[in-house]
């Protein structure tokens, strides 16, 4: 019997998650929410978070959102990309090489409809949007505002290479909507995984914000999420940081891990 697609959704406003970092795990996706601290004035979340994965492995597509004034831009973008699953599951059916782009053409085909962005001009507030795609030994992302991509692998290390997307500030779809101007902002790129152990973190802006900001350094976020502890303790252990430092912001990270068999196409020096 085939495996239905693992589907993950979720936004803050109905599960806050204050005072108490949870974590999900589905095969080697870690996903984890953590509303902020209470004593700090945390008392609500706008973060949001949606999830595929092909049972088979064949491919992960991770949506990240961080909202403010209210998550009703959150809950839109899931709605709709929720919506739009049966096309985006069969879009990654396709063969890598052509499965990318149709993907990029399908979700702008969305952003820039009369429909969405009507529906963006009613709600309250707006969101930085991050969605990430891993398809074979390859790694896609689209990014709207202010989230964080990283890949994590000691050859990438070794030479300081860690983000895989810049963070742009003012940035947002929702009641302020970047695809509701003469020209749309937003970032997308391609990037093969190096041969071995590869991860993956997406996360908001709660995570990098905190205390000293520790992990705003990828040095340190590389050593915290690519260390020998498992993936899922790694996710527990940053989320409980951010509690103990009194995090006022909400924080979500997605992480998984992909171990690539395949030689890379370009040689270490």
């Amino acid at each position: 019997m085939e495996q239905e697609i693992f589907n993950f959704s979720w936004v803050g406003s109905n599960e806050m998650h204050l005072d108490n970092p949870v974590t999900v795990t589905y095969k080697s996706t870690v996903i984890g929410r953590y509303g902020g601290n209470t004593a700090a004035g945390a008392d609500k979340n706008e973060d949001g978070a949606y999830v595929l994965n092909e049972p088979g492995g064949g491919w992960e597509f991770v949506m990240l959102l961080d909202a403010h004034n209210t998550a009703e831009s959150a809950e839109l973008l899931i709605r709709t990309i929720d919506c739009g699953a049966g096309e985006i599951i069969r879009l990654l059916s396709l063969p890598v090489h052509q499965a990318f782009h149709a993907l990029e053409e399908f979700l702008l085909s969305i952003f820039k409809s009369e429909d969405f962005i009507r529906k963006c001009r009613q709600v309250t507030g707006e969101t930085a949007c991050l969605i990430s795609v891993r398809m074979e030994n390859y790694i896609w992302w689209f990014s709207v505002g202010d989230n964080s991509l990283f890949l994590l692998h000691p050859d990438l290390a070794a030479r300081g290479q860690y983000a895989l997307n810049q963070r742009n500030y003012y940035e947002w779809i929702g009641f302020v909507n970047t695809f509701d101007q003469p020209v749309a902002c937003y970032s997308s790129g391609i990037r093969e995984l190096r041969q071995g152990h590869n991860v993956i973190v997406m996360t908001t802006d709660g995570l990098l914000e905190v205390g000293a900001r520790v992990l705003e350094d990828p040095r340190r976020l590389y050593v915290a999420f690519a260390g020998e502890e498992e993936l899922e303790k790694c996710v527990q252990d940053v989320l409980a940081d951010v509690h103990q430092q009194l995090g006022r912001d909400s924080a979500t990270v997605v992480a998984w891990s992909y171990d690539n068999g395949r030689k890379s196409a370009m040689p270490s020096d």
